[in-house]
């Protein structure tokens, strides 16, 4: 029998996502994807509780970052083809490109909210400080971990390798698009990524990555696809509410472990009581969803009834209430927060932990990092130069929500008919 030529990743948007070892670009993501800081990536969840409102969303980090180094790894190769001097990048852009989610911590960009940690900062340290990941990069090559770490902070020499990794068109985002829409069943994230990957070029004055004009309308849609899936998606108010009891769980038990009233691990305690930038990379790297969520589950018991109540309603899905208060101005919104807890606090609740304003945003089309460069006759234009449709989605949008427990709604709804 012949030995195994490489690796095979069976991915449902992707199809088999195929490893050669023989080429030695790939063999060296098979080796980092080996490493435990990647295989961690398992135990994290791509939309962190958001699996609350969409029951399909269980998806991992893991899968969606060997998932942007296959749709890397085609959109490279192929531009390669038309300039083949860009071949020695391919392996910054495609290691760039799978390890750039190594940083996330526990219940991905939920983490950062509760916890205040930075997932890019977290990848640069771990590319750095993992024993296993920077000597398989300084193996491959001693100057392999300096340029990717230039990709994530914009500043590789060519414009194109980051812009593969991070831009308004990045593989990243053609990924996160089509694999969250796919896992909560919403029909907003279809794109036509074969279309848009067709129209990926390389303007080589600039050394940007560029697209055909004839790929416009498909930008558009995607441009189109991403603003639905933040309004209707990530910003769904049970994401907000089931974020806000897990921030309110945890700052419970905060205030609870200083009081040396809390039993948690190590671990837990490290991420609680410190700077979470700051832990050790064996304190960052062993956290991960089931670590915390085993505490949750076991401080349903716990004697304090604040911390047994919020831990108990996340485990079981009793989320609080959200009510779009968009409309009302600042003033407006803190009198009826103010009037919320006066309720709760009438019945018996602790209000702080039970009612607050939370703001979402959907940031739009912007030219974050050079934007997206349409190439046409008479040179390089920004879509939304080119595009009406695009205009209309440079704007940002917020939304505001009250927070509260479904047990003051009756009186809350009552004011609000008035």
């Amino acid at each position: 029998m012949l030995p195994n030529p490489g690796r095979t990743y069976h991915d449902p948007l992707h199809g088999a996502i195929s490893l050669d070892w023989n080429d030695p670009t790939e063999s060296l993501l098979i080796r980092l994807i080996d490493t435990p800081a990647f295989q961690r990536l398992r135990r994290i969840r791509q939309l962190g509780p958001a699996s609350m409102t969409f029951h399909g969303a269980e998806s991992s980090r893991f899968t969606h970052s060997i998932g942007v180094m296959a749709i890397a790894r085609r959109a490279f190769d192929r531009i390669c083809k038309a300039y083949p001097q860009l071949k020695p990048h391919r392996p910054v852009v495609l290691c760039a490109a799978m390890l750039h989610d190594i940083g996330h911590g526990p219940f991905s960009h939920t983490a950062e909210e509760i916890f205040g940690c930075h997932h890019e900062l977290w990848t640069e340290r771990i590319l750095q400080e993992s024993a296993p990941i920077r000597q398989a990069l300084e193996t491959f090559s001693p100057t392999l971990l300096e340029q990717i770490i230039q990709v994530y902070q914009h500043s590789y020499p060519v414009p194109l390798v980051w812009q593969l990794v991070s831009s308004q068109l990045d593989c990243d985002r053609l990924d996160y698009l089509m694999r969250d829409s796919y896992f909560t069943g919403a029909s907003y994230g279809k794109i036509d990524l074969d279309r848009i990957l067709m129209a990926l070029g390389y303007d080589p004055v600039s050394q940007q990555l560029v697209v055909a004009r004839k790929g416009m309308a498909a930008v558009e849609h995607y441009l189109i696809v991403r603003y639905f899936m933040y309004a209707q998606v990530y910003n769904h108010p049970k994401n907000i509410a089931a974020t806000w009891i897990l921030e309110q769980a945890f700052n419970r038990a905060r205030e609870l472990l200083n009081k040396r009233q809390l039993v948690a691990d190590e671990t837990v305690q490290a991420w609680l009581m410190g700077d979470c930038d700051r832990l050790s990379l064996t304190e960052y790297l062993a956290a991960d969803d089931g670590v915390f969520s085993y505490h949750l589950q076991r401080w349903q018991h716990h004697s304090d009834p604040i911390l047994t109540d919020l831990c108990r309603r996340f485990v079981d899905r009793d989320l609080f209430k959200c009510l779009d208060v968009t409309h009302l101005n600042h003033e407006q919104r803190e009198t009826l927060l103010s009037k919320t807890h006066h309720w709760l606090a009438e019945a018996s609740f602790n209000a702080p932990y039970y009612s607050g304003i939370r703001i979402s945003f959907s940031r739009g089309y912007t030219l974050y990092q050079k934007g997206i460069k349409i190439q046409t006759a008479s040179g390089l234009d920004q879509i939304s130069e080119l595009s009406p449709l695009i205009q209309t989605l440079t704007q940002p949008y917020e939304r505001a929500w009250l927070i509260y427990p479904r047990e003051v709604e009756p009186i809350l709804l009552s004011v609000q008919l008035k």
